[in-house]
């Protein structure tokens, strides 16, 4: 008695892939508020104040993450 082989046995074996295989995605829900494409009306403000207050804690966390950095930019600190 022979068995019955399956199509997609035989596919397989031909080196074809079933159509279904790739699944396009659709495009991506947009979350949140929708763009304004209009360039020309933005507008961009510059409110930051001429001088910007950071505290010694702060200075300390930048040199310890970015000392090498530092060195390699502006030379060894004194």
């Amino acid at each position: 008695m022979s068995r019955r082989r399956s199509p997609l046995r035989d596919r397989a074996a031909f080196g074809e892939l079933p159509p279904d295989l790739y699944v396009v995605p659709g495009p991506w829900p947009r979350l949140g508020r929708p763009v304004k494409h209009d360039v020309e009306s933005w507008r961009v403000v510059d409110d930051w104040p001429a001088r910007v207050p950071v505290t010694d804690a702060e200075i300390d966390v930048f040199e310890a993450w970015f000392g090498d950095l530092f060195d390699e930019l502006f030379g060894p600190s004194r």
